[in-house]
């Protein structure tokens, strides 16, 4: 199965670190940032472990959930979590399904063969409250994720859904945004009466903060 962004995220009910976990009863009316291990006891995402629950107040501002999987055992989840605490100073505090029979990596296509046949890619999906994939991203086993970089993605997604703005190369949270082509200057003028600086009548970039 392959997921395309808007498709609704693949319900699931599997093992985790937290007890059983429904997917969309867990979801509620939040956010989920689900993303994959290939194995346990790999450093790379020890590393990521322990970032993402590092980050866990900066999830929970923006009504986000994480969830993470690896095809590995419950048993080897509760061996892994002492290490991620003694390595990174964090300790788990989110849930890690055990996916030993690979059946949310399948739904998801987490396993590409050309790259490994039997391990889970490491994937990033962002899911919404209304259970639609928003966002995807893949990295090799070698590269780190920048959860900075979800973050800022995640805090895109979530203003662009309530104001009719798209975000420029490199946005951060406060930077000025884009009025979407298809708003008209009359109508823009009604939304953003602080004015705007049109560099070409499709690129008008507003300060929402003002």
């Amino acid at each position: 199965m392959t997921l395309r962004l808007g498709d609704t995220a693949p319900d699931f009910t599997q093992r985790s670190t937290a007890g059983d976990i429904s997917f969309h009863q867990w979801l509620g009316d939040s956010w989920a940032i689900l993303f994959s291990h290939p194995k346990d006891f790999t450093p790379v995402c020890t590393t990521e472990l322990g970032e993402v629950s590092r980050l866990k107040p900066e999830f929970d501002k923006r009504n986000t959930k994480a969830i993470g999987l690896s095809v590995d055992s419950l048993e080897e989840h509760e061996r892994w979590k002492g290490d991620i605490e003694e390595t990174q100073g964090h300790g788990l505090n989110f849930p890690l399904l055990a996916d030993g029979d690979r059946k949310v990596a399948s739904l998801y296509d987490m396993i590409h063969p050309n790259a490994n046949d039997t391990l889970t890619v490491r994937s990033v999906f962002i899911i919404d409250p209304n259970k639609k994939v928003r966002l995807i991203l893949t990295y090799p086993a070698s590269a780190g994720r920048n959860f900075q970089e979800i973050l800022r993605a995640l805090d895109s997604l979530q203003l662009t859904d309530k104001e009719k703005v798209a975000t420029p190369v490199n946005w951060k949270e406060g930077d000025k945004v884009i009025i979407v082509p298809s708003l008209s200057n009359e109508d823009a003028e009604k939304l953003f009466p602080q004015g705007w600086d049109e560099k070409k009548p499709y690129l008008r970039l507003v300060d929402l903060k003002k």
